[in-house]
């Protein structure tokens, strides 16, 4: 990733947060804020799916239709009723994706008052997405110009803006044709913008309308006909570029499921554990032999070289992006800068001479830690390899960045609760005991250990025995806790996990939600606190119910640079431009 583009992400970040305020501001919902360019409340994203206010197509949204989208999910989100919505919404996914954009507008018709500047961002906004359509292809076919006619005109008759002037000749002859149709509905929607249920009738009958005027032109096509097939292309064109609402998450990443705990809101004390005794810190690399340790390492070192992975290069991208420039003295002897009081006299000498001035001299300081936290649950067996490739790769990267950093991980000592769990039984099974099983958290490499010493440990990842149950939050206080023993200024946690925290005793004593309720707290304590940032790497698995920040990996292909240096630009960032 060259500097430019990590400027641009940059700048893409910090406009995603300022939007995220903004949308705050207009609502009153501390809770939303933006999360790889989805609006989200408490890490879940919101079903906001009119086409406009998706991403726009290549070249990335510029701040000022950024702002649009944001000042149109806000209005939305405080002037229409989303149960009555879901209620009056078509089934058919053509006459919805038309019912969705038309309730879309007639929210951004309540501009507050004194706040012209949301009116001309919303303009702005449908502008740039008519355009990006128009360029796109969306109007080609039949099918297509006429979904593109309809919002044109529907967005030109709720909020009194004419159509656009670059495709105003385009879809001329198309609206004066269904104008004498849709006429009526159009001005019942310009009467009832207050009343979202009767706008509603008029926007079904709209839907209805349009809907019927497609099967009608697809129905005068005999089978086989050039037009109908074009037309059945028009209509693929239209949804992939307008939206699918139905398909637009079917990326192969599915999302956490979380959910309360009834147990954990209604003690007073919180979050417990029924008992300490039996947890442990361990070093990974003392419950393997040697010799196995070294099979592991050479099985681990093929498969990395196998995929040709360039550890300096994601170096120097993870230098650039986590290290600060600091003073290194000077540069003497420049033609530009401060004067150089000692080069005075020269200049009296020869006044033609230039170089009489000096620069301050910069070095970059990567005076950062990074901890990788891997869930070492029962189901991450089957990843284990992958996730061995990517941590051992970003290790040694970070070192070579001299970026100090440690990989961790957490387990359960035995399965269903283990001594803990009989110790319970033997006091007779108090109600809502907390946490019921003795935790182990893993060192594979501590933060004074360079990856050379300790690349023999780090193929303990491999003991197919340590992998059992996950208490997620308590991992994440301890890994959180030793970032904070280090004297750095930027402590970043990545927590590698392909799913919800589970440990089954303690499930059964309290309640399902107890342990992904904890993990929610403590995610949302940290990032309060500010000193670590908490990234959340999902294999397989969109983690942002739990953490705001986070990536979902496939990783059905073994890791690549290509995967790695996305990877890379995501860490720099802080997670806060994620990818599935």
């Amino acid at each position: 990733m060259t500097i430019s583009e990590r400027e641009a992400a940059r700048r893409a970040a910090r406009g995603e947060a300022l939007c995220a305020a903004t949308v705050r501001a207009l609502t009153g919902d501390a809770a939303l804020h933006y999360s790889g360019a989805r609006l989200c409340r408490n890490m879940r994203p919101l079903p906001l799916h009119a086409p406009h206010l998706q991403t726009l197509p290549a070249p990335a949204d510029p701040l000022a239709t950024l702002r649009g989208a944001a000042d149109g999910a806000a209005l939305r989100l405080r002037h229409s009723d989303a149960a009555l919505h879901r209620r009056l919404q078509p089934d058919a996914p053509l006459e919805r994706l038309l019912f969705e954009l038309m309730e879309q507008l007639r929210c951004e018709t309540f501009i507050p008052a004194g706040m012209p500047g949301v009116a001309q961002n919303l303009r702005d906004r449908f502008e740039a997405w008519s355009r990006a359509m128009h360029t796109a292809g969306v109007a080609d076919s039949h099918v297509g110009l006429l979904l593109y006619t309809v919002a044109q005109m529907g967005w030109s008759r709720l909020t009194g803006y004419p159509v656009i002037e670059d495709t105003e000749g385009l879809i001329e002859a198309t609206r004066m044709a269904i104008a004498p149709q849709i006429g009526g509905a159009l001005a019942g929607m310009r009467r009832t913008c207050a009343d979202q249920a009767a706008f509603a009738a008029y926007a079904r009958a709209l839907a209805a309308d349009i809907a019927g005027l497609i099967r009608a032109a697809g129905a005068d096509q005999t089978e086989g006909d050039a037009k109908d097939d074009e037309d059945e292309k028009g209509v693929r064109n239209a949804f992939s570029l307008f939206l699918d609402i139905d398909d637009q998450e079917d990326d192969g990443i599915t999302l956490a499921h979380s959910g309360d705990s009834r147990v954990l809101k209604a003690s007073a004390q919180g979050y417990c554990v029924f008992t300490q005794r039996y947890d442990r810190e361990l070093y990974a690399g003392t419950l393997v032999r040697r010799a196995l340790l070294t099979e592991f390492r050479e099985r681990l070192d093929e498969r990395i070289v196998a995929q040709a992975i360039n550890v300096p290069r994601l170096a120097r991208a993870l230098k650039a992006a986590l290290a600060v420039p600091q003073r290194d003295g000077w540069s003497f002897g420049e033609e530009h800068g401060r004067i150089d009081g000692r080069r005075l006299a020269q200049l009296v000498s020869s006044p033609a001479e230039r170089r009489l001035f000096r620069l301050e001299k910069h070095t970059l300081i990567a005076e950062s830690m990074v901890s990788l936290l891997i869930d070492c649950s029962g189901s991450m067996k089957a990843q284990i390899e992958a996730v061995a490739m990517i941590v051992d790769v970003l290790s040694r990267a970070l070192d070579a960045a001299g970026v100090t950093n440690e990989i961790l991980g957490f387990t359960t000592g035995a399965w269903n609760g283990g001594r803990a769990r009989t110790d319970w039984l033997a006091r007779g099974k108090p109600k809502f005991p907390g946490r019921l099983n003795e935790v182990s958290h893993l060192i594979f490499k501590d933060a004074v250990t360079s990856w050379r010493r300790a690349r023999s440990d780090i193929a303990s990842l491999f003991k197919a025995d340590l992998f059992r149950e996950g208490v997620d939050g308590e991992a994440v206080e301890w890994a959180c806790e030793r970032l904070r023993s280090r004297s750095v200024n930027r402590r970043l946690l990545i927590v590698i996990s392909d799913g919800s925290p589970m440990d089954a005793a303690t499930n059964q004593a309290n309640d399902d939600h107890y342990l992904d309720h904890h993990l929610r707290e403590v995610v949302a304590q940290q990032q309060a606190l500010g000193d670590v940032e908490v990234l959340g790497l999902g294999v397989g698995l969109d983690l942002s119910p739990y953490y705001r920040n986070s990536l979902a990996l496939d990783l059905t292909s073994p890791p690549d640079m290509t995967m790695l240096s996305r990877l890379v630009d995501w860490i720099g960032t802080g997670g806060r431009r994620a990818h599935s």
